[in-house]
C-alpha cells in the first residue's frame, strides 16, 4: 500500500480565509454508512465512491491541484446526495 498525502483532519478549526471563500474547492474523504469510500467536494458540486481509501484521496489530491489541507479525513460517516 503506498502513503497517503498528508491531510488536514475535519476537526481542523476554519482558516480567517478559507480555501471554500475564495472558490477553491476542498474535499472530505471518509466511508459512508456502508463501509464504501467516498469522497465529497465542499460545494457539493464534485465526488464519489471508490473502490479504496487511496482512490478516493488520489482524485480528491488531483481535483485539488495538491494544495496543503485541502483534502480532509472524516471520522463521521459521509452521504452523497443524489
Amino acid at each position: 500500500m503506498s502513503p497517503l498525502p498528508h491531510v488536514a483532519p475535519a476537526t481542523e478549526p476554519p482558516r480567517a480565509e478559507t480555501d471554500a471563500s475564495r472558490g477553491l474547492p476542498s474535499y472530505i474523504v471518509g466511508q459512508d454508512g456502508q463501509g464504501r469510500w467516498v469522497a465529497l467536494e465542499s460545494h457539493g458540486l464534485g465526488g464519489g465512491y471508490f473502490r479504496s481509501r487511496e482512490a478516493a484521496f488520489q482524485y480528491a489530491v488531483g481535483k485539488t491541484g495538491r494544495r496543503a489541507g485541502a483534502v480532509r479525513l472524516s471520522a463521521e460517516p459521509l452521504r452523497i446526495a443524489l
